[in-house]
């Protein structure tokens, strides 16, 4: 069946209730996504980018170290990571390395391996309808799941 312009626009006309359809899309004139005006933020205030402390401890890196007044404290605070990287210090060579190249990647292990809901319904001898209905009853509480709590 082929679908002509003019029945496009009947169909974008159309409201929707947001229903997604079999292939998870949502159905043409879906108004979901088009809540605000355009140009008008949901968030007008958005999200906070500093909090109190980090302000605090801000304004006191960048002040004039008392006994190096050619230095701030920020400074002072690098060079003595510095001198501690230089002497082996490994946590200062880690701090130094995170703060200038970034976190190095971290490996994830995962272990995919999924058992199908129908294979454990099979091997336990229930059809599928039947071990819907005792998963919906797990899960609602009303079944005891067969372990000894302690």
């Amino acid at each position: 069946m082929k679908i002509k312009p003019k029945d496009l626009v009947s169909i974008k006309m159309q409201k929707t209730d947001a229903k997604q359809t079999q292939k998870n899309k949502f159905p043409p004139g879906n108004k979901i996504g088009k809540q605000f005006p355009k140009g008008i933020s949901g968030n007008p205030s958005g999200r906070p980018k500093l909090t109190k402390l980090t302000n605090a401890l801000r304004e006191q890196l960048a002040e004039i170290a008392p006994d190096v007044p050619e230095e701030t404290i920020a400074e002072q605070i690098a060079k003595t990571l510095i001198k501690l990287a230089l002497s082996g210090d490994v946590q200062a060579i880690k701090e130094i390395g995170n703060r200038t190249e970034g976190l190095p990647k971290q490996a994830i292990d995962l272990d995919l391996q999924i058992n199908d809901w129908r294979t454990i319904a099979a091997d336990s001898g229930l059809s599928e309808q039947e071990f819907l209905h005792e998963t919906r009853l797990f899960i609602d509480g009303q079944l005891d799941n067969g372990f000894d709590s302690e």
